[in-house]
């Protein structure tokens, strides 16, 4: 990522109604803190989509050129991550049909930041298309999910790469007291 070039980010999140409600605006506003006090101010923009349906994700990629691309929600332990249908419910996504998908744009999208339940399968698939894609290896919690997205953008914000702010988010974890620094797992893409 070049530093003469502001990167884009975007923050798709969805919390279906049927399913026990997360902390999302927090996650946000604690992303958007951290990004605001960053050492190149403006270097960073990041734009969100709330209550996103399957039909928004082309769609706010297509708007936002994003370099990198957060999902907050939730996932299925079969690996599925949950969108929002158009009555506000769970959507599930199979790892294949994003991966498919996320191969169109691997020209653009640089990191998939998967802050969901047993996004890992998500992840692995998207992998094979994007450079950095992260995802988590189990259930996590809310509190873990917001201290690694916290640590992630804050080394971001410090000029830190993706592979050490994945680090410095599982770090924020353990900084947390919480005992699931594990779950974050990244998977980079090996260059032909």
């Amino acid at each position: 990522m070049n530093s003469d070039i502001s990167v884009k980010i975007l923050f798709l999140a969805a919390d279906p109604s049927d399913a026990s409600r997360l902390r999302l605006g927090q996650e946000l506003r604690d992303i958007k803190e951290r990004l605001r006090i960053a050492k190149e101010p403006g270097k960073y923009q990041l734009e969100q989509r709330e209550s996103v349906r399957v039909a928004d994700i082309t769609q706010a990629i297509f708007d936002v050129e994003p370099q990198i691309i957060h999902f907050s929600g939730h996932g299925t332990n079969q690996g599925e991550l949950c969108f929002e249908n158009e009555l506000g419910q769970i959507q599930p996504v199979e790892p294949d049909a994003l991966a498919a998908m996320f191969e169109l744009f691997l020209e653009q999208v640089n990191c998939v930041l998967l802050n969901a339940c047993y996004s890992e399968i998500q992840a692995m698939a998207i992998a094979k298309h994007i450079p950095y894609v992260i995802g988590m290896n189990d259930a996590i919690g809310d509190k873990a999910a917001i201290a690694f997205a916290v640590g992630f953008y804050k080394a971001l914000a410090a000029n830190r790469g993706v592979e050490e702010a994945y680090k410095f988010g599982c770090v924020e974890i353990r900084l947390q007291g919480i005992a699931e620094h594990l779950k974050p797992v990244l998977y980079v893409k090996k260059k032909p």
